[in-house]
């Protein structure tokens, strides 16, 4: 994909919530050693603690993922669940405030003594839209995090990868209900329907005002088993080569979905997480 192209200043009417792209994503499990040491091949590094929970912030370039295994109402799902996504706007409360106006089920959010609270609306299946306005020279991680001794706060992204969006699993004929969902609450945008990036050849794909979040909605298969399972899948992690993000990704243990079906090619390649079925997508974008 070529580089974007200069283009005016968004307005409030195009980005209602002042969207700037993802600040984190949130799995769930309860083996968050191994989950780490998936996330750590894919070049990410543990970088602070939760200061009161089992939680760990993993870092490489601008990507920030959380890894929860805190036991809450619910124990954690053994197998990491993609579960929350944590999108950065000009302002926290309104953004939510206007969300849940426009009909989005707010999301309650228990914090202990000196916590940040951080506004959520329910998003697909159990996970949740988080709103931070908190990530410039004050982030919410310096609030509820301890930096891990030692390490680097900041690593350098491996391959220059990025965000790029999240695969999003639906039910049968709800296409039409979240691309509403999308557009009506982030101000998204449907694309042509032939739009197609990485290596998946199904779905529709919505991109934020702002260019830097894609959400790519897939309807299940009439042999699919679990069709009516909606989820957010997979997240997809952007690559301005995508040949050279995969050498380096092997040079570390990560493999590869290769079939007829699935190639891994200079558009983009599926990887495979070598735990519970765990899949990243990488998808040719420059940053």
């Amino acid at each position: 994909m070529p580089a974007a192209t200069e283009r005016e200043p968004l307005t409030d009417t195009d980005n209602p919530l002042g969207l700037e792209g993802i600040e984190y994503v949130e799995y769930t499990t309860s083996r968050p050693q191994a989950l780490g040491q998936v996330l750590e091949r894919f070049g990410f590094r543990p970088v602070a603690r939760h200061r009161s929970r089992e939680v760990l912030l993993y870092r490489q370039g601008a990507m920030n993922v959380v890894v929860n295994a805190h036991a809450g109402a619910l124990p954690p799902p053994e197998a990491p669940a993609l579960a929350a996504l944590a999108l950065r706007v000009r302002d926290a409360a309104a953004a939510h405030a206007r969300c849940v106006a426009l009909g989005a089920w707010d999301a309650p959010v228990q914090v202990a003594p000196m916590e940040l609270h951080i506004p959520a609306v329910h998003g697909v299946g159990h996970s949740r839209l988080y709103f931070v306005d908190r990530w410039r020279d004050f982030s919410i991680y310096d609030v509820d995090f301890v930096p891990v001794p030692g390490v680097d706060p900041h690593p350098p992204a491996l391959a220059g990868l990025h965000w790029f969006g999240i695969v999003q699993y639906i039910g049968t004929g709800r296409t039409a209900d979240w691309v509403h969902f999308y557009t009506e609450l982030l101000g998204c945008r449907l694309l042509a329907p032939d739009t197609r990036f990485g290596v998946l050849p199904r779905g529709r794909v919505l991109q934020s005002p702002d260019g830097s979040l894609h959400l790519q909605l897939v309807e299940p298969e009439p042999s699919d088993v679990d069709g009516g399972n909606e989820r957010m899948q997979r997240v997809a992690f952007g690559a301005p080569d995508v040949g050279a993000a995969v050498q380096a990704l092997r040079a570390r243990g990560v493999e590869f979905v290769q079939t007829p079906q699935l190639p891994v090619s200079e558009c983009g390649a599926l990887a495979q997480g070598g735990l519970d079925g765990l899949l990243f997508e990488l998808v040719r974008h420059a940053a």
